[in-house]
């Protein structure tokens, strides 16, 4: 009998390692749960006081991106400091500092503040990050130990893109998955290559596993296009040519069903395809949603996000489209090119000048409920809802904790 238990804990322990569970209460990557950029969490306040949010904590992270991952209380993500790049684990109810661990990496300020654009993935009992330069690193959750590491530019034969890496992490079973100039297939546990397409113009998204016919597939938008790759081998399913002036396709594809969704900026615009037998067929094109770098989110049906790009900020609209049709429901100005997630049927706005805000996620009318001020500088960085709390930061690496209780 106990020898049977043993085996069955044992047995227990390793599916837990391979499926990375995470707590009901959990955002363990970019994106969150779902990778959706979706919450349900709820009992948290919209009527925020007239002199602003209380601020919990307040911390100094370094330059960079980098969204907040946030696992059993610890909050994990990456700043520049000095010619170094940092990723921190957080105490996410004090900003104290749990561990850190920091190594050399350029700044790359190119036409911004420059400093690591991806943003830590949580999977189980370990920590993924992706440096600005390609350092793949797996961490120990509890102590920093780095269990492995990979440098992307040797191992895929790829340069550092204009932009930087800047793909977060996607744990997909026992695989690692990124598009760096090639998509990408690390095992989780051990850091061994799997397998990798053929090259690309790196593109600046995540991947964007889907189901089709019970075989798993992946979808990437890169500097050249759309593209489906198998993931048990690499293979190229499918590609159509989604060209970007600038090469700065930067968003993640948005994946319903068998249908997917792309925006780029600079007047590029938006497009839905729907994959079938090797094939991708364009269902619509539009320019009424150009997503500079912040992917919009697909709630209900209808997406929500910023149309329009960082240099001409001031132009831009929040925006909500239908998904399947591509019609503009309502466009709001005033956010800059910021970004957002939704929680519990609301819009969380943070423009790009640092002001927080809230409204109805409703195709009907943009109708804002509350602001408050956050922020200064540049905010291009999702903010994060959890446990009552909003946590976001700056380029120049404010990170602040706020509370909504």
């Amino acid at each position: 009998m106990q020898t049977n238990m043993r085996h069955f804990f044992l047995t227990a322990a390793i599916l837990l390692a391979l499926i990375g569970l995470t707590a009901a209460g959990d955002w363990p990557n970019w994106l969150g749960p779902k990778h959706d950029g979706i919450s349900e969490e709820t009992g948290w306040s919209v009527e925020w006081p007239e002199a602003g949010l209380p601020v919990v904590w307040e911390k100094e992270i370094g330059i960079g991106f980098s969204s907040v991952s946030i696992v059993d209380e610890k909050l994990f993500t990456m700043g520049h400091v000095d010619g170094e790049e940092f990723v921190y684990c957080l105490n996410a109810t004090t900003g104290e500092v749990v561990w850190s661990y920091k190594y050399p990496c350029q700044l790359l300020p190119h036409l911004h503040e420059g400093g690591p654009c991806s943003t830590p993935t949580v999977d189980g009992e370990f920590v993924y990050t992706l440096g600005k330069e390609g350092q793949l690193f797996c961490f120990n959750k509890k102590t920093g130990e780095v269990v492995w590491k990979q440098e992307l530019q040797t191992d895929l034969g790829v340069t550092t893109p204009e932009w930087a890496f800047s793909s977060s992490a996607y744990i997909l079973g026992d695989q690692l998955l990124l598009e760096a100039g090639r998509v990408v297939s690390y095992n989780k546990l051990t850091g061994a290559k799997n397998w990798q397409t053929e090259l690309h113009q790196a593109g600046y998204g995540s991947v964007a596993p889907f189901e089709v016919d019970g075989e798993t597939l992946l979808a990437t938008l890169d500097c050249d296009g759309l593209r489906i790759t198998d993931a048990k081998d690499g293979t190229e399913l499918a590609f159509t040519a989604w060209d970007s002036p600038f090469r700065t396709n930067s968003t993640t594809p948005i994946v319903v069903g068998n249908k997917i969704y792309v925006s780029s900026g600079y007047n590029k615009g938006c497009g839905l395809f729907e994959y079938h037998a090797g094939e991708l067929r364009e269902i619509y094109t539009s320019r009424n949603m150009r997503n500079h770098f912040n992917n919009s989110i697909l709630h209900n049906g209808f997406l929500y996000g910023m149309d329009g790009n960082s240099n001409l900020g001031r132009v831009v609209q929040l925006t909500c489209m239908n998904f399947e049709t591509g019609e503009v429901m309502w466009q709001h100005a005033g956010y800059g090119c910021g970004s957002l997630m939704i929680a519990n049927g609301h819009l969380l706005i943070l423009s790009d000048k640092g002001e927080l805000a809230v409204a109805k996620a409703s195709p009907k009318e943009f109708k804002e409920i509350a602001n408050s001020p956050c922020l200064t500088g540049r905010c291009w960085t999702i903010p994060v809802l959890l446990d009552g709390k909003i946590y976001a930061r700056n380029a120049a690496g404010t990170l602040k904790c706020v509370n909504l209780k």
